[in-house]
């Protein structure tokens, strides 16, 4: 089972929010949007889909981390090392 198993629907409609407004994106350079309004809409995407992927991670840490923590032994500190890279790779980009 997935972290985020009891709340998928939240996650997809996350989703199919950012792909619609990558959508828009594409629409706006289609038809020469000012580059300033494209700019603010990419801003504003990459916003949608980083919290999109805080609620993952969060989901993560509260179900699949501590569940591994109660559980104890290697698998552990193997879900913490990956959560840990997760996060690395989320503050970086």
């Amino acid at each position: 089972m997935t972290g985020y198993q009891n709340h998928k629907d939240d996650i997809l409609r996350r989703l199919r929010r950012v792909e619609g407004q990558v959508r828009g994106l594409q629409r706006m350079v289609s038809e020469d949007t000012y580059c300033i309004d494209v700019l603010t809409q990419v801003s504003a995407t990459s916003a949608a889909l980083q919290s999109c992927a805080l609620a993952l991670l969060d989901e993560h840490l509260n179900c699949c981390v501590t569940e591994a923590i109660g559980r104890g032994g290697g698998e552990a500190r193997e879900k913490v090392t990956e959560a840990s890279a997760a996060i690395a790779r989320l503050v970086r980009s």
